[in-house]
């Protein structure tokens, strides 16, 4: 049996432990939070390095993969240092890989007469892949990067705005105090409602779930929502808003879905990956993953919340 365990500086309300069968092998599955604590998240990863078949990384990133190349975010490495043993990944490879099937597998799945084309993307540098499915597919985006990261009422609606932004903005936002740009702890249960006409125009809201949760009104009917790491609470509350369907880009497993960290550090564990883990663009450890991927047929899941 393969052990495979979500380290979280996110909410300890929202851990789970699960066994579920992958490639022929079992694998237990854990997230484990710190209610924002890092050092502590960096005490587990040293107790636990050797111990267990794969880490994940909840609640934050390893870092961003934008146009096939990878920047770290440096203000959270400190946490991983002591791993010497253990595979360590935070969900950019499912990300990659994915997300990057949504507009295509959201279409094939919706009602011939449903026909969105305007997506609000809470964050883009944190999920390309998502954002550039949307594109891709010929999606009116609009990238709240600006607006849910830093507070600010700057809407961007150009991808070639959005790369200027995001080679001005990454060297500093990677060192920025991570609770500053995202919130942890906590802070994930917070609502303040925000950006309510941006919501609004949107056919198909999109990104992580904290932001969606935070930020979204309590009412806007009809929506679309593409998110992760749901709990029957999560989905409860965009029922509630009276969202008409819900895609989770990872599967429903034991009444949640889980984070693309813990999916990916699953897949690591029961395939026995041991070199360095790589996130640009065809890397020997995408294409590794990719294969992991198909042989299981994982792929995004739509649920219908409000016929």
């Amino acid at each position: 049996m393969k052990r495979a365990v979500s380290i979280s500086i996110g909410s300890s309300k929202r851990n789970k432990s699960t066994q579920i069968d992958l490639l022929g092998e079992t694998v237990v599955i854990e997230r484990i939070g710190t209610d924002g604590d890092m050092e502590k998240a960096a005490q587990l990863y040293a107790n636990l390095d050797g111990k267990v078949d794969a880490f994940g990384v909840g609640g934050t990133d390893l870092g961003f993969c934008i146009d096939g190349k990878f920047f770290p975010l440096n203000s959270i490495q400190f946490m991983f240092k002591s791993i010497k043993k253990t595979p360590l990944v935070d969900g950019n490879g499912l990300k990659i890989l994915l997300e990057s099937q949504v507009a295509k597998i959201l279409q094939n799945n919706l009602d011939e007469t449903i026909k969105p084309n305007k997506v609000l993307l809470a964050s883009a540098v944190d999920r390309w892949g998502l954002a550039e499915s949307f594109r891709l597919a010929g999606y009116t985006c609009l990238y709240g990067d600006v607006m849910f990261a830093l507070g600010l009422s700057i809407p961007v609606y150009s991808i070639n705005t959005l790369r200027r932004l995001i080679s001005v903005l990454i060297p500093v936002v990677s060192n920025l105090p991570f609770n500053w740009i995202y919130p942890t702890g906590e802070s994930q249960d917070k609502r303040t409602h925000k950006w309510q006409k941006y919501f609004e125009w949107a056919d198909v809201i999109a990104g992580d779930c904290h932001y969606l949760h935070r930020y979204m009104p309590d009412y806007v009917p009809g929506k679309i929502i593409v998110t992760n790491t749901t709990t029957q609470s999560d989905r409860d509350f965009f029922k509630q808003t009276g969202a008409y369907g819900l895609m989770t880009t990872t599967p429903v497993l034991d009444g949640r879905s889980f984070g693309t960290n813990m999916m990916e550090a699953a897949l690591i564990a029961v395939s026995g990956w041991k070199k360095p883990i790589d996130y640009t663009q065809n890397s020997e450890y995408l294409n590794h993953l990719k294969t992991l991927i198909e042989s299981i047929h994982l792929e995004p899941h739509l649920q219908i919340l409000n016929p």
